[in-house]
């Protein structure tokens, strides 16, 4: 159950953030410099959301509940 009214827009940044990791963390990655700029900017994007400066967002948990909500067993196009 989700606690917090996350934005769709923060929800699919985060589900891309893991998304890029995976395939970060494969075996002999390609585009390597390519996945490391995507998974910088979504970090960038993520962490300086304006859902943080509401106050369910001030909250510790919202930041692990995201990341849980969004972690997913997904594959990637890498994987595929």
């Amino acid at each position: 159950m989700e606690r917090f009214p996350f934005p769709d827009d923060l929800v699919r940044a985060q589900r891309e953030w893991h998304d890029t990791y995976r395939a970060l963390a494969l075996p002999r990655p390609r585009r390597t410099t390519e996945l490391r700029r995507r998974l910088l900017a979504l970090s960038v994007r993520i962490h300086w959301h304006p859902f943080w400066s509401t106050p369910p967002g001030r909250t510790p948990a919202a930041r692990g509940d995201l990341r849980q909500l969004t972690r997913g067993g997904r594959r990637t196009e890498g994987a595929a």
